[in-house]
């Protein structure tokens, strides 16, 4: 399975996708803000990295700009799950390096569903 780090700034969804993702055998790891989530990132090179948009200290755009201008995150995968949902927002944030944009609320099947096509990619 895979490591996952989860950067979300809201412990209950935070503890959601944590449980979800634990429960089919992936490794998951928490931080609770964007700048939280881009020490995480480079202290332990995960598979793929889940953000929310709207956070403290760095937005989930701003640590997505920072892995993908890091040769070392080329293959990490990155998904923003989030309430917004225009589509300039998915398009900014595809601009900005996402691989898969997932507006909450969601399921937890649809959240493993997509999860794993992603994971697949690799």
């Amino acid at each position: 399975m895979a490591h996952v780090l989860v950067v979300e700034d809201d412990a209950d969804v935070a503890s959601l996708l944590r449980q979800v993702l634990a429960a089919v055998g992936h490794d998951v790891d928490v931080a609770p803000d964007g700048g939280a989530g881009l020490e995480a990132a480079y202290a332990h090179h995960p598979d793929m990295v889940i953000l929310d948009w709207m956070m403290p200290i760095k937005t989930g755009i701003e640590v997505c700009t920072a892995l993908r201008s890091d040769p070392e995150f080329a293959s990490t995968r990155i998904m923003m799950v989030t309430a917004r949902s225009s589509p300039q927002d998915v398009s900014r944030a595809k601009a900005a390096g996402v691989d898969d944009y997932f507006v909450k609320p969601f399921t937890p099947r649809e959240l493993r569903a997509r999860v794993a096509t992603l994971l697949e990619r690799n």
